[in-house]
């Protein structure tokens, strides 16, 4: 039985690696006449990114039968519903007016189509794996008078496909409605409509290997390069702000601190808070196996995080590369599993050698609990609409596969590890009481709901216009090409919830209040509660409509936002004990 879970595991991550291929840039070579694989893909409202359909949901022609293209589990988990087509693009084979088909439109597909036009649909197709999108139709507004006013639809029914080739090479392609073939349907009658469509190839000078650099042209807009400017000035001020706090703090006032403590000056070591609780300030903090948990998870998704980053720099991860980018989730985070689970169970061993087990469960259903729950409500969502990016059940048995005998297996292996190599049982520098010191009353700059604010406030600050031009890409048709300005925005964040989580802990010790545990990962985490409030002004200011769209935006937003209070309040605790670990360290004991 251990063999045969054995061989699963193995089988069920080469498929995920295997996944990795599918939908990278084309190398097929192509001689005059041959056939260039063309699939069409979905349809869906411009403004309403996971809104999207299936393209034959639409009255389009289609050949009979449709031939569904085998998809990658990134594919699927991205929406993409890649189908044969009557379009006939043969490479260098030019083509003018090819009648498509003859198709007679109902009165309740007009009323469709009319529906989608208002709501300005568009159509996606990929063509040896690049992208081309067109819309449907158009709407006009004829006014007679002053007051009255009729709206017609129209339909293009003709498609201009502009294909450009390099020697044996596809490298570029794009289509264009032509406006000289429209179709009123602004009338609820049936009506006949022929659809056609035409070809032309062009030489061009490009090389393949650069074929999709077109598609990251719009990050080098001058716009765009201004917004980036003007976001690194703001974060390198806030940056500058905050070292400059930290060397007042380490330089001068705590300095000043650790060397009368060494000096054996008992006046001076009374009047420093800190001091007065080093027999507290490492007591085993509530909930220890949730917050090993805790960390177990934050380092994962930190390490996932770089491991993104690492394939966007190698060009692995690129725009439009189908599916690649929730494959290569997918698959690093289980992977990273391995690190959940040791770092939990090792982290635990610093104050209870034998109870690790709870703190790596708990690091299985930390973030994943979560996430499988807004997931169905989307999913059902996405069902009742129709909408594509409903997962079929094939795929969902498959999530819960790699869950139960991969990310399991791999926590557990993670739990052992850090078990029998994690780091020895820590011991403080002082001898911890049995009955904690009671905390005085704090002033308002103490208090955990202000720190908080501040703890979260002042990162938040940096990279906020860098977070818009995320949000913007992730939620909208602008593509963010720029991984070395997104890696620099994210290790300024790392940096700057590292450096306030110190400060705030010192400012927390220093009214003589020990339970820090907590607090530091609520101040370092805060950040992500400012990010989701953006996300609520973000979604205000769009165009997005509709509870299809609306529940997909704020659920994904959530698991986004969540995922960075994880890594953000570790980063923030992590520091904090290094920080504590050093100060009392050199403390000079009696």
């Amino acid at each position: 039985m251990a063999r045969f879970l054995l061989t699963v595991q193995v089988l069920l991550t080469l498929t995920l690696w295997i996944g990795f291929g599918s939908g990278s840039v084309s190398s097929n070579s192509y001689n005059a006449g041959d056939h260039v694989p063309l699939f069409v893909n979905k349809v869906g409202p411009l403004h309403n990114p996971s809104e999207t359909y299936q393209y034959y949901d639409l009255p389009f022609c289609r050949p009979e039968p449709v031939i569904e293209k085998k998809e990658t589990l990134g594919e699927v988990l991205n929406g993409d519903r890649l189908m044969s087509p009557l379009y006939k693009l043969k490479f260098r084979e030019d083509k003018t007016d090819v009648v498509l088909c003859h198709k007679r439109l109902t009165s309740s597909q007009i009323a469709r189509l009319r529906d989608t036009i208002a709501q300005d649909f568009y159509f996606q197709m990929y063509y040896d794996d690049l992208p081309l999108w067109g819309f449907i139709g158009k709407v006009e507004g004829d006014y007679f008078g002053q007051v009255e006013k009729h709206t017609k639809y129209y339909i293009f029914s003709h498609l201009k496909f502009n294909v450009l080739y390099n020697a044996d090479r596809v490298i570029g392609i794009n289509s264009f409605s032509d406006p000289n073939h429209l179709v009123d349907i602004s009338e609820s009658t049936e009506i006949d409509v022929q659809f056609t469509y035409s070809v032309s190839w062009n030489l061009t000078s490009e090389q393949s290997e650069t074929r999709m650099d077109k598609y990251s042209l719009a990050s080098l807009h001058p716009i765009s390069k201004k917004i980036h400017f003007f976001s690194f000035l703001n974060s390198i001020t806030v940056v500058v702000l905050v070292i400059g706090l930290l060397s007042f703090l380490f330089m001068r006032h705590l300095k000043n601190e650790l060397r009368s403590s060494s000096n054996g000056d008992e006046e001076e070591k009374k009047e420093v808070g800190w001091k007065l609780i080093q027999s507290d300030v490492f007591r085993c903090p509530r909930n220890i196996s949730l917050l090993c948990a805790f960390l177990g998870t934050g380092t994962q998704l930190l390490i996932l995080t770089i491991a993104l980053f690492a394939l966007a720099f190698t060009g692995f991860i690129y725009p439009y590369n189908r599916g690649m980018l929730l494959t290569s989730l997918v698959t690093i985070y289980t992977l990273t599993s391995v690190v959940a689970g040791y770092t939990s169970a090792s982290f635990h061993s610093h104050f209870d050698g034998n109870k690790q087990k709870r703190s790596v469960r708990l690091a299985g259903i930390l973030y994943p609990v979560p996430f499988f729950m807004i997931v169905s409500i989307l999913n059902t969502v996405a069902i009742t609409y129709g909408a594509t990016a409903a997962l079929p059940f094939g795929t969902i048995v498959i999530i819960i596969l790699i869950y139960t005998l991969l990310n399991i297996p791999f926590l557990m292996l993670g739990g052992v590890l850090g078990n029998r190599f994690g780091l020895l049982e820590f011991q403080p520098p002082s001898a911890i009481k049995r009955n904690p010191r009671e905390i005085p009353t704090q002033n308002w700059y103490r208090r955990k709901l202000y720190q908080m604010f501040l703890g979260g406030l002042v990162p938040f600050s940096a990279v906020v216009l860098e977070l818009h031009q995320l949000y913007a890409s992730l939620w909208g048709f602008k593509i963010y090409t720029s991984p070395g300005i997104m890696l620099l925005t994210f290790l300024l964040l790392i940096f700057l919830s590292a450096s306030v989580g110190v400060i705030l802990t010192y400012i927390q010790l220093s009214g003589e209040d020990h339970e820090w545990w907590w607090r530091s990962i609520s101040c370092g985490g805060f950040t992500a509660i400012f990010m989701y409030g953006y996300g609520v002004l973000f979604y205000l200011r769009s165009e997005m409509t509709g509870f299809l769209q609306l529940s997909f935006y704020f659920g994904y937003t959530a698991l986004l936002c969540y995922a960075l209070f994880l890594v953000l309040g570790t980063i923030s605790f992590l520091a904090s004990w290094m920080f504590i670990r050093h100060i009392y360290r050199s403390v000079k004991l009696e």
